[in-house]
């Protein structure tokens, strides 16, 4: 399975990378109602930081957010997934088609939080070299300076 299509379907809502439910369920080939379903029998499991239902200015923010024609006929606000909660959906999905799912999901979060990571250093290391460079213009600029003092002086001790 590849990671792209699984990565364009992991959201930040709240400050969380998550997954939708309707998501999870076309990659593990199940029905939404019969994921929701999995969960709800088994909600002990799924703590508000491993899951949560999104608000309707959520989901708005998130329908404006993408453009497909999919969203219509939803009667009740997307479950939303964080990636603890998809490797708790693991233990109750069995079929292999789930478990191939779950494991190129959890290979999608891992992709995203070392590009992320790798984007943060590689910031940091360009805001470095930023700072470094504008020490060295500074000094360019003294220099410069300078030169142009001592040409003027040597002018006026020839004249």
């Amino acid at each position: 399975m590849e990671l792209q299509p699984i990565q364009s379907k992991i959201y930040e809502i709240r400050g969380q990378r998550v997954m939708l439910d309707r998501d999870l369920a076309e990659l593990y080939q199940v029905t939404t109602s019969a994921l929701n379903q999995a969960v709800k029998r088994n909600s002990k499991r799924f703590p508000p930081d491993f899951m949560f239902q999104l608000t309707n200015q959520e989901f708005a923010n998130l329908k404006s957010q993408i453009v497909t024609s999919g969203w219509g006929g939803i009667r009740k606000m997307p479950y939303a997934f964080t990636e603890q909660g998809v490797a708790m959906l693991s233990g109750l999905l069995n079929s292999d088609i789930a478990i191939n799912a779950n494991i190129a999901i959890m290979r999608a979060f891992v992709a995203m939080r070392n590009y992320i990571t790798t984007t943060t250093q590689i910031t940091a290391e360009l805001s470095e070299i930023r700072a470094k460079l504008a020490l060295l213009e500074r000094a360019d600029e003294d220099n410069a300076e300078a030169v142009n003092d001592l040409s003027e002086d040597m002018r006026k001790e020839k004249s």
